[in-house]
C-alpha cells in the first residue's frame, strides 16, 4: 500500500464529504477510494471514519490523524517543490574540488565573480594535490587536469588546456647566460619540481622525437608556487605549469626560455555525476567556467601568452 497516496485519498474524502465526490476529484472509482481508506484503517489498526447511509463522520482518532496528514502532505509538497526548484534556481551549498594551483590562481578569482551573479549559492572550494572520489567524498564538481580521462560514468566538460614551460630569473640568466637549445640545458643548474599532476621529468618533443633532459640532484620542492619563488631568486632554471609561471612573467620575476617547447600538456576538465536532473548550481557553475576560461585561454593561447590577464 502507498501510505502517502492513501493519506491523500483520506483527506480528500473528508474534504469532499462522500466517497463518490472524492472519487470524482481524484479520477478514481468510488470502490477504489473506499478500498484505499479501508486499507489505511487496517494498516493503522484504527477506525478513521464513521460511515452511515447518509454521511461520513470523523472518529476522534480520525480527527487527530487528519491534522497530522495535512501537515505531512504539506511538508511533502514543499519538499517536492524545493527539490524541483533545485533544477531551476541555483541555491544552497556547491562543493567544488580542484588542484591547488588551478584553484588558487584561476578558480578563486572566478568564484568571487560567480558569487556576485548567484548570491544564494554558498561555494565551498576544496584544494589539494590529489584526485578525490567525487561520489564518495560528496563533491558536486571536480575541476581536474588530465592528459586523458579514464572511462567512468561521470560527465566531463573540457574547459581549457594547460602545460608547463621552461623559465628562469633575469638575474640567473645575466650571470649564467641564456640556453638557446635543449643541449645547452645540461650546462645549467636545473631545479626539480616534484609535481604529482604534471610530473617531475623534463621530456621535450624535438622535431617529432621525445628527448628527456637528465636533472641533477639540485634544489627540489613539491609545490609549484615555492619553485616559482626559488627560481625568482636566481637559483636556476625550472619548469613550471603555465598557470603558475604566467603571473611571474607578467611581473618580470621570471622569463620564458625555449618558447617553442611545451611540456606536460593537460586538459582542464569539470567532472560531475549526471546530465539528468542537473542541479542548477552545478549547471550554472560549469557554464560560468566555460564562458569565463576562454577569456583567459584566448584561442589556442594560454596564460603565458596572455600577460594582460595578470596586469
Amino acid at each position: 500500500m502507498d501510505v502517502f497516496q492513501a493519506m491523500r485519498v483520506f483527506t480528500r474524502v473528508v474534504d469532499a464529504g462522500t466517497f463518490t465526490a472524492a472519487a470524482q476529484t481524484l479520477g478514481l472509482s468510488t470502490a477504489q477510494v473506499s478500498r484505499q481508506v479501508s486499507e489505511l484503517e487496517s494498516h493503522l489498526q484504527a477506525r478513521l471514519l464513521q460511515r452511515t447511509t447518509r454521511r461520513l463522520g470523523l472518529t476522534e482518532v480520525g480527527s487527530r490523524y487528519l491534522e497530522r496528514c495535512r501537515h505531512i502532505l504539506s511538508e511533502l509538497e514543499d519538499a517536492g517543490a524545493e527539490a524541483g526548484g533545485a533544477y531551476l534556481m541555483p541555491r544552497g551549498r556547491l562543493r567544488v574540488h580542484a588542484i591547488t594551483g588551478l584553484g588558487t590562481h584561476l578558480l578563486a578569482p572566478l568564484a568571487a565573480r560567480y558569487s556576485e551573479l548567484y548570491p544564494e549559492v554558498n561555494l565551498e572550494l576544496t584544494l589539494s594535490q590529489r584526485h578525490p572520489d567525487l561520489l564518495e567524498e560528496g563533491q558536486d564538481v571536480v575541476i581536474t587536469l588530465a592528459r586523458e580521462l579514464p572511462d567512468s560514468e561521470l560527465v566531463a566538460q573540457l574547459l581549457g588546456t594547460t602545460y608547463s614551460v621552461v623559465c628562469a630569473a633575469p638575474s640567473y640568466l645575466g650571470q649564467h647566460g641564456i640556453p638557446m637549445t635543449l643541449d645547452e640545458l645540461s650546462q645549467h643548474r636545473c631545479l626539480r619540481l616534484l609535481d604529482p599532476v604534471f610530473g617531475d621529468s623534463w621530456t621535450f618533443t624535438d622535431n617529432g622525437v621525445e628527448r628527456a633532459i637528465r636533472l641533477g640532484e639540485t634544489f627540489q620542492v613539491n609545490v609549484a608556487e615555492a619553485m616559482a619563488q626559488a627560481a625568482g631568486e636566481g637559483m636556476g632554471i625550472c619548469v613550471l605549469p603555465d598557470l603558475i609561471a604566467a603571473k611571474a612573467f607578467a611581473q618580470g620575476r621570471l622569463v620564458r626560455l625555449l618558447a617553442e617547447h611545451r611540456l606536460h600538456e593537460r586538459g582542464i576538465y569539470a567532472l560531475y555525476p549526471s546530465r539528468r536532473f542537473l542541479d542548477a548550481k552545478v549547471r550554472t557553475w560549469v557554464e560560468f567556467l566555460k564562458e569565463q576560461l576562454p577569456l583567459v585561454f584566448r584561442g589556442n593561447r594560454t596564460l603565458v601568452e596572455n600577460p594582460t590577464y595578470w596586469a
